[in-house]
């Protein structure tokens, strides 16, 4: 007999998803306000929310805030897609094949212990200081998420659907294009979630090697002239531009992998 949802769940599932998944960022948002209203936080630690709406709106007015997210924009976009096609290929091939993975696991669980932020330095020697270093840091630190978690899914698909593709009569391009490539997607969804937040992370870093433009450069300068309530408007900025990635992950994850049902909570 089918189990009856009760009352709770039922309302729960009343109220759609997207408005629930925006539930927690507006308790944080709530207790900031009220921490800076009360004086726990003081205004020249951390700007309060009134002195952060101020400058974001005077940051948009002058069209500063945009030119700048633009660039930011950019500069991760380009990183990701070079990122994601070497990590892609690489796993494809390390997990097709045995050589493959002799030839490239060994130097990947290498390069991966190297501590990007520490980069910069050597970066800058090899392409300059112009958008290079930046966007061959971001694909570099986006590579190892995707190589790693695209790698893992492609020897976690299952084997006994491997045996009945190969008894249905499927050669070893259709068993790579119909069975191990759809069996690995929940993996490379895993890791693109990860990488997004990785492209972000480094960008703040990358954007300090002589930028002139970015979301962390104008935080940068900021810093100089003590303006916390700009540099909470760009930290706050990055906040919500990993929080609309993850939530278009999730959504083009949902749509590649309807074929897949899954639990998602009770």
């Amino acid at each position: 007999m089918p189990r009856l949802p009760n009352a709770t769940t039922a309302h729960r599932r009343g109220v759609p998803r997207s408005v629930r998944r925006l539930l927690g960022p507006t308790l944080l948002l709530g207790a900031w306000v009220a921490l800076s209203r009360s004086g726990v936080i003081s205004e020249t630690v951390f700007a309060s929310p009134a002195k952060v709406w101020d400058a974001f709106v005077d940051l948009v007015s002058t069209g500063q805030l945009q030119h700048n997210l633009w660039v930011s924009l950019q500069r991760v976009l380009i990183g990701l897609f070079f990122g994601i096609t070497v990590g892609v290929a690489l796993a494809v091939l390390a997990g097709l094949f045995q050589l493959g993975e002799d030839l490239i696991d060994g130097p990947m669980q290498i390069l991966r212990s190297l501590p990007v932020l520490a980069l910069p330095p050597l970066m800058i020697l090899w392409f300059g200081i112009g958008e290079e270093p930046k966007i061959v840091l971001i694909s570099f630190g986006v590579a190892f998420p995707i190589y790693i978690n695209t790698f893992a899914a492609i020897r976690s698909v299952d084997g006994r659907l491997v045996e009945a593709a190969g008894a249905a009569g499927l050669g070893r391009l259709g068993l790579i294009r119909h069975v191990i490539l759809p069996g690995a997607l929940p993996g490379f969804f895993t890791g693109l979630r990860f990488a997004f937040a990785v492209s972000w992370l480094i960008l703040v870093v990358g954007e300090q090697i002589n930028a002139t433009s970015g979301i962390g450069y104008l935080a940068m300068t900021a810093r100089e002239f003590l303006r916390t309530d700009i540099i909470v408007v760009c930290l706050i900025v990055y906040g919500v531009l990993g929080f609309a990635s993850d939530a278009l992950i999730r959504l083009l994850e949902r749509g590649a992998l309807q074929w897949r049902p899954s639990f998602s909570g009770t």
